[in-house]
């Protein structure tokens, strides 16, 4: 559910997966394009701080990026 919902948000806002991971970087979280695909394909588990960093840069809430809206 979050993988798709990263990749939904990150297209709605019109940002790259390489300006997504350099924004993740500012906000201290180390992921690698292989990792960010993994985790959009809802191949990888996605942490709590990634989770968190996620909903402050593509400007959703945790809830939504779970599935609860």
């Amino acid at each position: 559910m979050v993988g798709a919902r990263v990749t939904q948000a990150r297209h709605n806002l019109g940002m790259k997966q390489v300006e997504l991971l350099t924004k993740l970087q500012t906000a201290g979280i180390d992921m690698s394009i292989p990792a960010l695909s993994l985790l959009e394909g809802q191949k990888r588990p996605v942490s709590d701080l990634e989770l968190n960093a996620l909903a402050d840069i593509l400007k959703v809430s945790i809830d939504w990026l779970m599935g609860r809206e």
